[in-house]
């Protein structure tokens, strides 16, 4: 004989099951409105600590297996095409120097003495976003292209450097375009800038991954979809690039909009825009056609937000030759672990030097500059 249990035993039973598949469904709605409508802030993602987001995000699916934008293909295809396309072979090449600078160059002289007997070799532009500049040498006279106000950090300073290789696109004889800054120096020979640029056909621009809060910590989820933050990269903005890829900046509309509207400094991650617009840029349309180290010297290991500056008295011939025989670049994370990554200057396949010019100069260092510059740019 078969005991049957309590009736409301039975019920209970019969409950169970129903409680569960609710929670299920609760669960389910909820990841399929997160994936859906993903949030726009930190603000909304954060419900504590910044620690919270990342796991709940790497539940979700990929961005990557999304439907692409129409804006995105049309990127992806002038960008490829560019890459591609075999670019015009000049018999007179020659390099563009571009430089950024609020007014006056303190260097002209030192620049001339550079590029004398180089005629033909180089060209010269002058970006002055304060004040018209006044020339002290004949080689910069008549160099200035059209400028407007540059706020440090704002992506008017990238607006300034698209505008100096605009200019410079112009000459089809310029085959390298390098930015530089008003305390910029050379330290070497024009002979050897130009075989070092001429003789490679990968771009020098400082690329690397940051996972402190002056990398990745200015990261804006508002730049998804098409930036995730995995391709979020950091380096300075002092770049020496071949023709393609000036091209290939100038072409680019669908990630430089994102910077410009969500990479800004003090905004509460103080994104600073040319630190990462290009980085970024690079790493996520041509990551092997980049040295990932700028060509251009700077020193931040007194740990503060400028670099060191050099004075009169700091110049002399050991000064810049221990720059110019440094042949690893490193670089250093801005979290708490400050991990430290070092890596030969590969030119070629060869560890090479990394730098052929340096700031930041004060203008006071001119005249010695000048008296020592034949014996430290020799070979």
């Amino acid at each position: 004989m078969t005991v049957m249990p309590p009736v409301s035993r039975q019920r209970a039973a019969a409950k169970k099951p129903m409680w569960i598949i609710v929670l299920l469904c609760l669960v389910c709605v909820v990841l399929i409105g997160a994936y859906v409508y993903p949030p726009h802030h930190y603000s909304q993602c954060y419900l504590s600590s910044s620690s919270v987001c990342t796991p709940f995000k790497d539940w979700l699916p990929s961005y990557g297996r999304r439907e692409k934008t129409d804006e995105e293909i049309i990127s992806a295809a002038v960008i490829r095409d560019i890459l591609a396309m075999p670019m015009p072979v000049s018999k007179t090449p020659k390099i563009a120097l571009m430089f950024l600078t609020p007014g006056s160059l303190p260097f002209e002289k030192l620049w001339e003495k550079f590029l004398q007997g180089h005629e033909g070799r180089y060209s010269i532009y002058v970006h002055a976003s304060r004040q018209k500049p006044v020339h002290s040498s004949s080689l910069f006279a008549g160099r200035d292209i059209h400028s407007d106000a540059v706020v440090w950090g704002k992506i008017s300073m990238i607006d300034a450097e698209k505008r100096l290789l605009a200019n410079a696109l112009e000459d089809a004889d310029n085959q390298f375009f390098v930015l530089l800054s008003d305390s910029c120096v050379p330290l070497h020979s024009f002979d050897y800038v130009f075989n070092y640029l001429m003789g490679t056909n990968i771009s020098f621009v400082d690329c690397f991954q940051d996972p402190g809060p002056h990398g990745n910590g200015r990261y804006s989820l508002e730049m998804l979809p098409e930036i995730e933050e995995r391709d979020f990269r950091k380096g300075a903005q002092w770049f020496a690039i071949t023709r393609r890829h000036a091209l290939m900046i100038l072409a680019d509309n669908l990630y430089y909009k994102k910077f410009k509207l969500y990479c800004k400094p003090a905004d509460g991650r103080n994104c600073i825009a040319d630190e990462h617009y290009l980085p970024t840029l690079f790493n996520m349309v041509d990551p092997g056609g980049i040295a990932n180290w700028s060509v251009t010297h700077v020193d931040w290991s007194e740990g503060k937000w400028h670099p060191r500056s050099y004075a009169a008295a700091d110049v002399s011939y050991d000064l810049l030759k221990n720059i110019t025989s440094v042949d690893e670049n490193f670089h250093v994370t801005s979290d708490d672990k400050k991990l430290m990554t070092q890596k030969p200057c590969l030119w070629n396949g060869s560890k090479s030097p990394c730098y052929l010019f340096a700031r930041k100069f004060y203008p006071e260092t001119l005249d010695s500059l000048l008296k020592i510059f034949t014996s430290y740019t020799s070979v």
